[in-house]
């Protein structure tokens, strides 16, 4: 699961900056996604990191439209168990 999502979150590219830009943001992304279902809790973490470490905002749908994709693979993992 955690290479899925690093390879989803590695392909967003939110900052046009290319993938191998957001190394840290994906790691602390990946962390919070083992203990978040919500999309939308998810998304404000997605957008808080984010921010924090490149100080630009990134609307919050975007966010929401990644954090769906990394919870789908998420219960996608779940149930494969």
């Amino acid at each position: 699961m955690n290479k899925a999502a690093i390879k989803i979150l590695e392909e967003w590219d939110p900052f046009n900056i290319g993938e191998d830009g957001y190394d840290t943001e994906t790691a602390d992304v990946v962390a919070a996604l083992q203990g978040i279902d919500d999309p939308s809790k998810l998304a404000k973490v997605i957008q808080q990191v984010y921010e924090h470490s490149f100080l630009q905002w990134i609307p919050f749908e975007k966010c929401v439209e990644i954090s769906y994709k990394l919870i789908a693979i998420k219960f996608e993992a779940k149930c494969i168990v």
